[in-house]
């Protein structure tokens, strides 16, 4: 697989549609996913805390209910004339009904002022009130129940939950207590409050509510006794043996768990009050419900993308890539000597045709030379004073360059002869007749002149500084040391800033050496080049116009007067840069004692 791929990857055809797949279809994808998981992650965090919030709220609101219906009970149980009622059962039938008239003006009166569905007290010998009992609806039997005896024997409160005994045959949550004389514990009724659901949903109605979002509340058991969801699982077990272990050791939290093999977002917080959860569970689809518009537009874009990038590489590969398989075919036939072949016309003016028209060109050359090989040192000697003749003459470039400047100002554009005129200087001050030595006027000359040129050539002024002993500038110096320096602080350093950005060249003598400072204002030497400047490996792989200078003048000090007088560069992020060039003092006439062959020896050294 690994030999196919390479044979694949062998045909530059090949390379190009997996390169262009690589730098555009590949970067998409690795986006689109980072981005969903990024947004359903974000999603997730925000409804998290939101449902942590209204949970807690929700929780002190209901326990405020609660607490609130707790006392209202016990100030029924509180209450003299129910307790006299109760104390002693009735001695007749007239007694009996006189009791129970009294007993339901007391619960209804206390129902008025309670906010729950019903209220109702039970006596424990329910057999001496029957006239009481049929007014409630209820037999006799119903101190059999299972719930009513396990709150007669109980001292606490309990809850009881009947799954149809509601309104609309909905669920009945209902609050029972056990209450006792107020002179002595002996039992004398229950009193229980019935709550339906809507006592509950109040407390669970957020403003936006998320599509298949609910709230539950558990009861001690893992049963669930309220469903937001039109109770569809009341008195069921939660069907989560995971959520039920952790409410037992963390008092909230929030974890994504499956229930019923729906991924949901699941919010919980245990109750102060009583041994309930509350819960909200989220079904994940409905969080990233959000998101599916943007997948589809992702997918969209991806499909048109790709479309795209087949197009593109359909038009490569015919219009360049096949142009070029069939150029190399005839290469191999020239190689072999098959000098009949046929060259197919290229009217084109890239470099496709260049090619072509190239190759065209070399094979007749080739065929001519062998047809007059008796000729070729005549043509060798031809071809020697075609490339003499066609060398630069730097006095006819001066001279061309002056002409030009005084075409322009004799049409009245200065700026073009000025331009024109600090270039002619740049030249003549960068070749320097040959010579690697000049002075240190002359490369402030230069700079001066780069400088001019950059003004005009962006179109606003550059602030640039000098401040030079005068004594030093007629000192000799290596040529193109500043130049390149402030061409690197200029392009990079202060560029975008050219209103506030400044650079300051400043020299002096200090301790037999020549000393220049180059400083800006500007956004700092990246570290990357500073850490690969002294590295030999890394400056063969330095890449951009920022480290080719500094390289550049780095070397060359080093390789002519040792590392004692390489650059010492000082800069921070944002704040600027300082490099200072240590340059030793030559007698006049240095460049002929200073000879490339003494920083060999040091390089090697």
């Amino acid at each position: 697989m690994i030999r196919s791929f390479l044979r694949l990857a062998s045909s530059l055809r090949n390379r190009m549609i997996l390169i262009f797949l690589a730098i555009t279809i590949v970067p998409f994808i690795l986006f689109s996913a980072y981005a969903h998981t990024k947004s359903v992650e974000g999603i997730q965090q925000a409804n998290a805390t939101f449902s942590m919030s209204y949970l807690e709220q929700s929780k002190i609101n209901l326990e405020a209910y609660l607490a609130k219906l707790n006392d209202q009970m016990n100030e029924l149980i509180g209450d003299k004339k129910l307790q006299d009622l109760l104390e002693q059962p009735p001695a007749s039938s007239q007694d009996e009904v006189s009791a129970s008239v009294d007993l339901l003006n007391i619960v209804y009166q206390k129902k008025k002022q309670m906010d729950a569905l019903q209220l109702r007290v039970y006596p424990l010998n329910s057999e001496a009130y029957p006239t009481y009992l049929r007014a409630l609806e209820v037999t006799t039997s119903t101190r059999n129940e299972d719930w009513f005896q396990n709150a007669a024997n109980s001292t606490l409160p309990i809850w009881h939950l009947s799954v149809d005994g509601g309104p609309n045959r909905g669920p009945l949550l209902s609050y029972v207590k056990t209450f006792t004389s107020l002179h002595n514990r002996t039992p004398r009724g229950l009193v229980v409050a019935d709550l339906a659901d809507n006592h509950f949903s109040r407390f669970f109605s957020p403003t936006k509510r998320l599509q298949g979002q609910k709230f539950l509340i558990v009861d001690e058991t893992g049963k669930i006794v309220y469903d937001s969801a039109g109770s569809e699982w009341t008195g069921e077990q939660l069907p989560s043996p995971k959520l039920l272990a952790m409410r037992n050791v963390r008092k909230e939290g929030v974890e994504t768990l499956s229930i019923y093999d729906e991924k949901n977002l699941i919010a919980f917080v245990r109750m102060d009050s009583l041994p309930w959860t509350i819960v909200s569970l989220t079904p994940m689809h409905a969080l990233t419900e959000p998101i599916t518009a943007m997948q589809r537009l992702l997918i969209f874009f991806l499909i048109a993308y790709m479309l795209c990038a087949v197009g593109v590489v359909i038009y490569l590969t015919r219009n360049f890539t096949q142009p070029v398989f069939q150029l190399v075919r005839l290469m191999r036939k020239l190689e072999e000597g098959d000098f009949s072949m046929l060259i197919p016309h290229q009217n084109r003016k890239d470099e496709i045709g260049w090619l072509y028209r190239g190759f065209g060109s070399i094979v007749r050359k080739i065929e001519d030379l062998i047809l007059q090989s008796t000729r070729a040192e005549r043509t060798k000697r031809e071809l020697e004073f075609q490339v003499l003749s066609h060398q630069i003459n730097p006095h006819f470039l001066y001279n061309t360059l002056e002409s030009i400047r005084w075409k322009a100002e004799n049409h009245g554009r200065n700026d073009i002869g000025e331009m024109v005129s600090a270039l002619g200087n740049l030249l003549r001050l960068s070749l320097n007749q040959g010579k690697d030595i000049t002075t240190v006027g002359r490369e402030v000359e230069q700079v001066k002149a780069y400088v001019q040129i950059e003004q005009a050539r962006i179109g606003m002024p550059l602030r640039v500084l000098y401040f030079f002993d005068e004594e030093m500038l007629d000192m000799t110096f290596m040529r193109l040391l500043l130049q390149p320096l402030v061409e690197n602080a200029i392009q990079h350093s202060i560029r975008g800033n050219f209103e506030k950005g400044k650079v300051i060249l400043s020299g002096r003598v200090e301790e037999g050496d020549l000393v220049i400072d180059i400083s800006d204002n500007g956004k700092g030497i990246p570290e990357e080049v500073l850490k690969e400047l002294n590295d030999t490996a890394g400056n063969r792989k330095m890449a951009g116009r920022s480290g080719v200078g500094l390289r550049n003048v780095n070397e060359r000090l080093k390789i002519y007067f040792g590392p004692d007088y390489q650059l010492r560069i000082e800069t921070q992020e944002g704040k600027g840069t300082k490099i200072t060039i240590r340059h030793p003092i030559l007698p006049p006439g240095g460049e002929e004692r200073t000879t490339p062959e003494r920083g060999a020896d040091q390089e090697v050294s």
